[in-house]
């Protein structure tokens, strides 16, 4: 197989992978907010990715997919909130278990991992296009 090729897919593999993980973090920052809709009731509850690693046959290399999306059981935080819906007798409030600086962070890592995924393929364009100038000039 060929190498340029296969540095492509790999990339390509990666770029989808951290494309999830942000939609990922998006979704849990746009309901860190979300209570349950009746008193006591559970809120929205943080998504985590997991990745894995899978052997490519065709191009004889592994490529990162993702292996799954999970619920991250960290305990629901709890605010004291007695007007709001979804409180309790005692007026308190279940909260998302996301937090903002943790999903922030994350974003951060998954935007690099994507920025480096994406110079990757541009840089096998690059060595592409030089192999092709080198091969016109010889004849």
């Amino acid at each position: 197989m060929d190498p340029l090729k296969t540095a492509s897919s790999i990339a390509g593999s990666g770029l989808q992978a951290q494309s999830n993980r942000m939609r990922i973090v998006s979704e849990n920052l746009a309901n860190m907010r979300s209570t349950g809709a009746t008193a006591g009731s559970d809120p929205y509850s943080r998504k985590t990715v997991q990745f894995s690693a899978e052997l490519d046959r065709t191009l004889g290399a592994s490529s990162v997919k993702v292996k799954s999306t999970g619920v991250d059981k960290t305990p629901f935080l709890e605010e004291y909130d007695p007007g709001n819906p979804a409180a309790d007798a005692n007026g308190k409030v279940k909260m998302p278990n996301v937090n903002m600086l943790v999903e922030l962070a994350d974003m951060r890592e998954a935007n690099r991992s994507y920025e480096a995924n994406l110079q990757m393929i541009k840089q096998t364009r690059s060595m592409v296009a030089m192999t092709v100038d080198l091969l016109r000039t010889q004849s």
